[in-house]
């Protein structure tokens, strides 16, 4: 089968095109407007496969979008393009709504009137799979309850309310235009080529340069942690298997408070990197607490039990096998940023 892979240069896309090509021998075409964010090297790998295309191009450009579903003609979308940072989202609202909401509908326009006019054939294997986030839930305030598939959205943070926003987009395509769409929604990713902005890329890189590692508030904030692996075997599992009209959550079973997440990568640091920047006894000794973001969320907690029910997919990393090797590879891997 050939997929269409929007966000493709980035962390999570990245991982999920290249499960696609070498694990399931399918085609992929890319198409990525190289933001900050992406980083081609997750690509080296693939990047040379006949069965592999890269389009430089902005999904906000219908004209461009149009043409891609025209040229390639692919029978299933896997939509991971997006603006993904909180902190950032704060700082400059207009960008999330315009890639995550604009972005989104023009993707979902030309799939659409790329569908209504194909073969029959292919309209029996199309199918539109939009990736989005946990935090379009908002806050889980009672520790025994868990984000389900049923659970009523309440978004906190301009990221996540543009998020929210192209869910619902997402699903009004799929019942007023018969668009075949299907909805995850993942919990914190991690593992290798992560941009440096997010929690454990950016403390792994302060704390072998010796710098501060700003905590936000008290740290206890909590958060489920899947490996970016386990979430595109996910990806792929679903958009190949998963049920039309369907929204599956998809979650590692990894609750954490972000302040032991900091603490376990020092511990780890102290293994992989033992010889310490200038001036630093322990890395534990970097954690510096700083004024907490606006609309902090102070719980997020997947259940994963539909995925596992009805498509057989369980995470195979544990969050002691999947931070180790994330800390290590990092390690390996200092001129990554």
């Amino acid at each position: 089968m050939k997929f269409l892979v929007t966000g493709g240069a980035g962390f999570i896309g990245s991982a999920v095109i290249r499960h696609l090509i070498n694990e399931f021998g399918h085609t992929v075409v890319n198409v990525d407007c190289l933001t900050y964010a992406a980083n081609l090297d997750a690509l080296a790998g693939v990047s040379k496969s006949d069965r592999y295309t890269f389009v430089q191009e902005d999904i906000c450009n219908a004209k461009a979008m149009a043409a891609v579903f025209s040229e390639h003609q692919p029978d299933i979308v896997l939509h991971l393009a997006a603006e993904s940072h909180v902190d950032r989202s704060i700082n400059n609202p207009s960008k999330f709504i315009h890639t995550n909401v604009l972005g989104t509908y023009t993707l979902l326009e030309a799939a659409r009137c790329y569908y209504q006019v194909a073969p029959l054939s292919k309209q029996a294997r199309f199918r539109f799979l939009h990736v989005s986030t946990d935090e379009v839930f908002g806050d889980l305030a009672d520790s025994n309850t868990l984000f389900t598939e049923e659970t009523p959205y309440a978004p906190s943070s301009p990221y996540s309310a543009s998020k929210a926003g192209s869910d619902h987009l997402v699903r009004a395509w799929g019942r007023t235009f018969d668009l075949p769409i299907l909805v995850t929604n993942c919990s914190n990713n991690y593992g290798p080529y992560q941009f440096a902005e997010k929690l454990m890329p950016l403390v792994i890189s302060r704390a072998l340069e010796g710098k501060p590692l700003p905590i936000y508030g008290d740290g206890k904030q909590v958060r489920d942690w899947l490996y970016v692996e386990d979430h595109a075997m996910a990806l792929v599992l679903v958009a190949t298997e998963g049920v039309v009209g369907e929204s599956y959550n998809v979650g590692g079973h990894n609750e954490m408070t972000n302040i032991d997440v900091v603490k376990e990568i020092c511990r780890l640091l102290e293994e992989f990197a033992p010889d310490k920047p200038c001036g630093v006894a322990r890395y534990e000794d970097l954690i510096t607490y700083v004024t907490d973001r606006p609309g902090h969320d102070t719980r997020y907690a997947i259940d994963a039990g539909k995925i596992e029910r009805e498509l057989g997919w369980r995470p195979q990393e544990t969050f002691s096998t999947g931070l180790r090797k994330t800390v290590a590879w990092y390690c390996a891997n200092r001129e990554h940023k």
